[in-house]
């Protein structure tokens, strides 16, 4: 596995780290690959009973690597996102995230198919697809407005500004905001503490949480359709020529 996503299996817990903190954890699809691996390793073997997920250093991720994204052949087959996207919605096992610093795009949109969500004081989150000139992705659509409202949902997609910790436990981002220093521990605790729980009651109240299934998966193929069309349109095209310019 590369050394830009950490796995490691202990106490019933899947524990992954991105770590690329140079590029502040954007996903490359060798990433992506890594992550799906996680998720699906989480699904399929018995001993494991939680997956949490988390970054290195003071950052969680900060969305697509775009250049990373630009440079993939058109007929190189399916990307490993989609493994990540489909993973995601279909695990039945608890999830829970811990949140250092930044969770922008996908590193914020991930977040909502966790089931606990932890965040330090330093995190600040965005979700700026319209400003990329796409649209929302991984059931966020959907997802946000069910978490905070409509209007809320508006106001975060179509502004696309940062909004801190604070105010994304305020909305029901996430649970609870701890220190810097106790956010993994924390988070690690609770995960082993899920993992020690009746396993399929755990199953059976995470699916009754859950907003109906096809419903979202419905929404995440109408959501990936627009995006892919909207990615060829040559607005989007020209956002993110100017986001690759060298900064002088």
């Amino acid at each position: 596995m590369s050394e830009q996503v950490r796995i490691e299996v202990a106490e019933g817990v899947c524990t992954v780290t991105l770590n690329r903190p140079e590029k502040k954890n954007a996903l490359t699809q060798a990433m992506y690959a890594g992550l799906a691996e996680a998720i699906e390793r989480t699904a399929a073997e018995d001993a494991i009973r939680c997956l949490l997920i988390t970054g290195c250093e003071d950052v969680f991720c900060a969305g697509n690597d775009i250049a990373d994204f630009r440079s993939r052949p058109a007929d190189a087959g399916p990307r490993p996102s989609r493994r990540v996207y489909s993973g995601l919605a279909a695990l039945d096992k608890p999830m829970v995230a811990a949140v250092q610093g930044l969770a922008i795009g996908i590193g914020c949109t991930m977040l909502l198919h966790a089931d606990l969500v932890y965040a330090a004081p330093e995190a600040r989150f965005r979700l700026p697809f319209v400003d990329l000139g796409v649209v929302p992705e991984l059931g966020s659509s959907l997802l946000v407005p069910w978490i905070v409202g409509r209007h809320k949902a508006a106001e975060l997609m179509f502004l696309g500004e940062f909004f801190d910790a604070a105010t994304a436990e305020r909305l029901g981002f996430v649970n609870r905001v701890v220190p810097r220093t106790e956010l993994l521990p924390n988070a690690t605790a609770t995960a082993r503490a899920l993992a020690r729980k009746p396993a399929e009651a755990l199953r059976a109240t995470k699916r009754l949480l859950r907003p109906d299934q096809p419903a979202l998966l419905a929404r995440m193929e109408e959501e990936l359709a627009i995006f892919t069309e909207r990615l060829a349109s040559a607005e989007t095209q020209a956002i993110m020529a100017n986001v690759l310019k060298p900064k002088r």
